[in-house]
């Protein structure tokens, strides 16, 4: 399977550079430039290329002007693939933030065709000319702040790369991404946007994949906060999580994901206390003053809903409890696509796989895809390469590696987590 990799532009890149700018004159997206204003910006400003089979099939060239980042080239091949748009934009983007520029910005002529790739990618076309422009997530006042406790932006992709999971995608798109995104619209029908939500299920079910996916979806910076980590810090761990919330607090924007949060939620009481009942107090102060201030959404995320302590979840802190489960027939099939090559999975029985794993995590899938791979791998050594491809990988295989991966999550943990559902969910 061919792999496509991002790197910064090179001096030999320079005849590459040329074609991709032909062959985008020569068609409907002809750029605004001129060549020679993209070569000195190769070479004195920011570029970026991406590369498949040694080979340059898109590029992305920037320059900044005081505090607006202009593109003065992007293009890329036919068969290069939308995800290969988006990846090029983000990584310009990345390598500008440090400018401190608070747009970015591409003009192209009024007749130009494709502009799927900057309009799937944040872009907003304003203007005749077709000026499309795209807020900077994070401000260059708040880097330094975004830095310090951990965060970072996240590609803008995300979501529609978690396949399947219609209802939990329905539910999130509903109750947090939509008010959040569009708050006049939330207060059209008189809904608060939400600041703290709980997502529960057993392990591996995707949720920390989830809390990322709505950030990307919000474009909003992504903060993620390790109790294990906080706890190594002088003070201990209840001042580092007061500390780090004081600084999320001067962020415009941010989505703040708390992962097995039951290690500093867990149900207080007892004599002696428990160990952890200063840090619950804490963060259920922290809670409290975090849905004070509004453009920020705090994400928990825990395996066991029932060791949370019974304030943490009442009505007022969290404004919705969501359960997220094992991944659903449709889900299955996109991950076993995921991992399965591209040069064989035409002869696979997907059906099957996705039958025969019923019951797994996306996790335990991965594993079974790769041990299939190793497994066919040494065998095609054993026989000295000598097998045909399509004789690489069978069903079989990946039917053998999945009678050898042990589920995840037990029939007993399934059947508390559809309970938890009826006397816990919040929807």
């Amino acid at each position: 399977m061919s792999r496509t990799t991002l790197r910064d532009f090179h001096d030999d890149d320079l005849d590459s550079i040329v074609r991709l700018y032909e062959e985008a004159a020569q068609g409907s997206s002809r750029p605004v430039y001129a060549l020679s204003e993209v070569i000195a910006s190769c070479q004195e400003d920011h570029a970026v290329v991406a590369i498949r089979d040694e080979r340059i099939i898109g590029a992305a060239v920037g320059r900044a002007a005081h505090a607006q980042g202009w593109i003065v080239f992007f293009g890329i091949e036919d068969a290069a693939g939308a995800h290969v748009a988006g990846s090029l934009l983000d990584a310009l983007e990345h390598r500008m933030a440090p400018l401190g520029l608070g747009k970015l910005s591409i003009l192209l002529h009024e007749d130009a065709e494709r502009l799927d790739g900057l309009t799937a990618n944040g872009f907003q076309m304003l203007h005749q000319l077709r000026y499309l422009e795209r807020q900077m997530p994070v401000q260059r006042r708040e880097l330094d702040l975004l830095k310090e406790v951990g965060g970072r932006i996240l590609p803008r992709n995300l979501w529609p790369r978690v396949s399947g999971m219609r209802r939990e995608k329905q539910l999130l798109e509903e109750r947090l991404v939509t008010p959040l995104a569009r708050p006049d619209l939330a207060e059209r029908f008189g809904v608060v946007p939400p600041r703290a939500v709980m997502l529960f299920g057993p392990p591996g079910t995707g949720k920390t994949t989830f809390a990322r996916a709505v950030a990307s979806r919000l474009d909003w910076p992504f903060v993620e906060l390790f109790p294990s980590r906080l706890s190594d810090t002088p003070g201990g761990l209840a001042a580092a999580l007061r500390a780090s919330f004081e600084v999320i607090a001067h962020l415009e924007h941010a989505v703040v994901f708390i992962d097995e949060v039951e290690e500093i939620a867990s149900r207080r009481g007892g004599i002696p206390p428990s160990p952890t009942q200063g840090v619950t107090n804490e963060l259920l102060k922290l809670v409290a003053d975090f849905r004070e201030h509004s453009g920020r959404l705090l994400i928990c995320a825990t395996n066991f809903v029932r060791a949370l302590d019974t304030a943490f979840l009442r009505h007022g802190r969290f404004d919705y409890v969501i359960p997220i489960g094992l991944p659903d027939p449709e889900a299955r099939d996109a991950i076993w696509q995921r991992y399965i090559p591209a040069n064989v999975v035409a002869g696979i029985d997907i059906g099957a796989l996705v039958a025969a794993s019923e019951g797994l995590t996306p996790a335990d899938i991965e594993y079974a895809a790769r041990k299939a791979s190793q497994e066919a791998l040494a065998r095609a050594l054993r026989n000295g390469e000598s097998a045909s491809p399509a004789a690489d990988l069978t069903t079989a295989d990946y039917l053998a590696a999945l009678g050898e991966t042990r589920a995840t999550v037990s029939e007993e943990t399934v059947t508390e987590f559809l309970e938890d559902i009826t006397s816990i969910a919040r929807l």
